[in-house]
């Protein structure tokens, strides 16, 4: 009986070992998975600051050529250096843009991270930051 018994224990030994040895294993893996996934957030804040920053350029822009169109009935702007600073600026801002997503592209093909996983994660941010961009519309003095 006593010789069942250390078998028992034994093979008891065994089994919790391993247990904890994949227990480790797949923590590790969730860390790592975790860690890239705040990667890609990030990445994916920084890319939605880049688009607001070019929407901003982007009504520049547009106030720009309306006012040049209405006051001084100018519609060519050849020469016009603060129209051409507004275009050099949205197309910068493009291809920081490109950049980011690219980058976000290279984190999820060497982690083997589907989009699912990323999507669910920035939703939540998406909604909350087009609530508080309605707010700023809202209170703004020329929406008035």
């Amino acid at each position: 009986m006593s010789k069942l018994w250390d078998d028992l224990k034994q093979n008891m030994k065994e089994w919790s070992s391993a247990a904890v040895e994949k227990a480790e294993e797949v923590s590790k893996v969730a860390v790592a998975k975790t860690e890239e996934l705040t990667k890609i957030s990030k990445i994916k804040l920084e890319i939605h600051q880049l688009q607001r920053d070019r929407r901003k350029q982007q009504e520049a822009l547009g106030k720009l050529a309306y006012g040049q169109a209405k006051d001084n009935n100018m519609v060519n702007f050849t020469g016009n250096t603060e129209f051409y600073s507004h275009v050099e600026e949205i197309e910068k801002i493009a291809s920081v843009i490109g950049e980011k997503e690219r980058e976000i592209e290279k984190i999820k093909d060497e982690y083997n991270i589907q989009d699912s996983e990323v999507s669910a994660d920035m939703e939540e941010a998406q909604v909350t930051d087009e609530l508080s961009e309605e707010g700023e519309v809202k209170d703004s003095p020329e929406s008035e």
